[in-house]
């Protein structure tokens, strides 16, 4: 594991993304509004302390992002370099390995159901594409 060989700007540009996709996934003209619906608990998520609920999404986001950076570069040298197909492919399989399955668990012990998995996995998976792509261009 070589930090220098992770690109910090694709990562920092990976947070960017993410906070973008996320605040166009939740918004109350897309999924919001089913996803609050089934988790809400009165007030909105995080309301009381927005400047911690922020920042761990971010901090998540920043780590999550430099840690697949180092998996794009893995893949992409067993599989002929990294470019933007084998970091998609490394984000779909993280995601499929790892973030969908645990994410499943959670939200039907939860209680939660099938609805949201898909919609909270979905944003997962949008983001680890969304990754993957940048790291693998930037690589």
């Amino acid at each position: 594991m070589d930090l220098s060989s992770v690109n910090w700007l694709a990562v920092v540009v990976c947070v960017v993304v993410s906070m973008i996709s996320g605040s166009i996934w939740y918004n109350p003209k897309t999924f919001f509004p089913i996803w609050w619906k089934v988790v809400g608990k009165g007030d909105q998520p995080g309301m009381s302390n927005m400047g911690l609920t922020w920042g761990l999404t971010v901090l998540s986001s920043f780590v999550q992002a430099a840690a697949m950076s180092f998996m794009v570069d893995a893949m992409g040298g067993l599989m002929g370099g990294a470019s933007v197909m084998t970091g998609m492919s490394t984000g779909f399989m993280l995601w499929l390995g790892f973030v969908a399955p645990t994410n499943l668990v959670n939200k039907l012990f939860a209680g939660h159901g099938l609805k949201i998995w898909v919609i909270e996995a979905g944003n997962h998976l949008v983001n680890f594409l969304l990754f993957g792509a940048i790291l693998g261009a930037w690589q």
